[in-house]
């Protein structure tokens, strides 16, 4: 008895309860931390041995209770989150100035008649841009913003932001009045004119200073906008008006399949699936790469150091282009005033395409430029930058002829993470935006809009990690504001 008393004990020790006395009464028995009756029962099942054949009538449930329980339980809701056939949502995040509608939230620009009371001139964190459907490609022009859904079905194309040059196509005020939005401050729908729409998917947007490029996988491309220079692919019109205008240009004359476009400031370029490259507009720079600087109406290919050679990217920005090539070699051409093209001259303005030979780089996969800045990234995941401006080096480097590598552990490799790297790089006028293969998003530069997305409206000099619910699948960068893709964790 004497045994069987001291494990009783222990074993309500470890249950948290109080055990009585010898000679205490059984219904003085109490239960300190455990107020259900399952595990009062527990407990009372180790102090059977003291003589106790039956439970107090506070721990018995008659049958009728029990049933009840029974059945309550049952109809509890059941709630999964994820399981095997849960599918991953695609997402819009946007920041950076908003007053131009660029960012597509309407309650920034205009609060009567809803329930915000102030607008917001800047957006420094990234804010989810509700859209119709799956958005599979995005660009940013000067004020505004393009984006584009690979679906069969219609709309395909949207836009928002300034729309003065009908960037963005013609928006109605009305059913009644010809004329249309300078300035469009949600995502608003762009038609364009199909033959087959139901089996034609757009694939890639475009945007320059005030004209847009779309890609389609079997009609083409199509441009609309500014045409004042041929970056549209048309020819010029002089003293057209481009307020308001429903023309919208299928544009010929590039042999081949196109499978990648780009915008300069008031140029265009087409990338074949040959590897060859194929420009119009505005040539003051030397940025077409025909030869010459003056201006070019129709889709010329580029050759230069280009022939021969199979480009599998073309990146451009304002009036500096920079080519990629499958073998991972880099190729350069228009302004160069800021030490872009510094390797290959000392020219501010180069007409043809140059090979640029970046010492100790590597195989380059990726590049992307801004106004004044270049950035390349190669087979290993490392990340390099120059031109002028906050390269992501810190406050004392400013300006460089020649790549300058940035840590890896700036942009998330660590002891932890070694096998971390970098898979793609996007810059806007004057700011970066990296991307790694874990699907994390780091951005760096000028941020007096709150472009960057990191909560502030300051420079930031390193690359910094962006905070945005869900892995990051790409980002187009403009003049003051940001877009990102993304995709949820469940």
């Amino acid at each position: 008895m004497a045994i069987s008393y001291t494990k009783s004990i222990i074993t309500f020790a470890k249950l948290g309860c109080r055990f009585p006395s010898r000679g205490q009464s059984r219904r003085s028995l109490s239960f300190s931390t455990f107020p259900t009756k399952f595990m009062n029962r527990v407990a009372w099942k180790e102090t059977a041995n003291l003589g106790h054949s039956r439970p107090p009538r506070s721990l018995r449930l008659c049958s009728g209770q029990a049933k009840r329980q029974a059945a309550a339980a049952e109809e509890l809701p059941t709630f999964k989150y994820a399981g095997k056939t849960t599918s991953r949502h695609s997402n819009v995040h946007v920041c950076g100035f908003s007053y131009t509608g660029a960012l597509g939230i309407p309650h920034f620009v205009v609060t009567k008649g809803t329930k915000y009371r102030r607008k917001k001139q800047y957006v420094p964190n990234p804010y989810k841009l509700p859209m119709p459907k799956k958005i599979t490609s995005v660009a940013c022009g000067y004020g505004f913003t393009l984006l584009s859904s690979n679906s069969l079905e219609s709309p395909k194309v949207w836009g928002t932001g300034i729309n003065t040059d009908s960037q963005l196509g013609f928006q109605s005020r009305s059913h009644t009045l010809e004329s249309g939005l300078s300035y469009v401050i949600a995502p608003a729908r762009l038609d364009l004119p199909l033959t087959k729409p139901r089996d034609t998917r757009v694939t890639q947007v475009a945007c320059g200073r005030a004209h847009s490029i779309i890609l389609t996988d079997k009609e083409g491309v199509f441009s609309l906008g500014n045409n004042a220079h041929g970056q549209c692919g048309r020819p010029v019109v002089d003293q057209e008006d481009y307020s308001s205008s429903k023309v919208i240009t299928k544009i010929k004359g590039i042999e081949g399949e196109v499978k990648q476009v780009a915008c300069g400031h008031d140029h265009s370029l087409f990338l074949t699936k040959a590897g060859e490259v194929y420009s119009c507009g505005w040539g003051a720079d030397g940025q077409t790469g025909l030869g010459h600087y003056d201006t070019c109406s129709t889709p010329t290919k580029v050759e230069g150091d280009l022939k021969g050679e199979v480009i599998s990217e073309v990146v451009a920005f304002s009036d500096c282009c920079l080519a990629v090539s499958e073998n991972g070699d880099l190729f350069g051409w228009g302004n160069s005033e800021y030490n872009q093209l510094s390797l290959v001259s000392e020219e501010t303005q180069v007409c043809t395409p140059r090979h640029l030979k970046c010492q100790g780089v590597g195989k380059i996969i990726s590049a992307a430029v801004g106004g004044s800045i270049c950035a390349i990234v190669n087979n290993e995941g490392d990340l390099f930058t120059w031109g002028y401006g906050i390269l992501g080096k810190g406050p004392n480097l400013a300006e460089s002829k020649y790549p300058q590598h940035i840590p890896s552990t700036l942009v998330g490799r660590s002891n932890i993470n070694p096998e971390v790297k970098v898979s793609k790089v996007r810059c806007g006028l004057h700011h970066f935006a990296a991307m790694t293969d874990r699907g994390d998003l780091y951005t760096w530069g000028t941020n007096g809009t709150g472009c960057l997305g990191l909560g502030n409206l300051g420079n930031q000099f390193f690359p910094l990690r962006v905070y945005v619910p869900g892995e990051v699948l790409d980002v187009a960068c403009g003049v003051d504001h940001t877009v990102i893709l993304s995709k949820s964790i469940v």
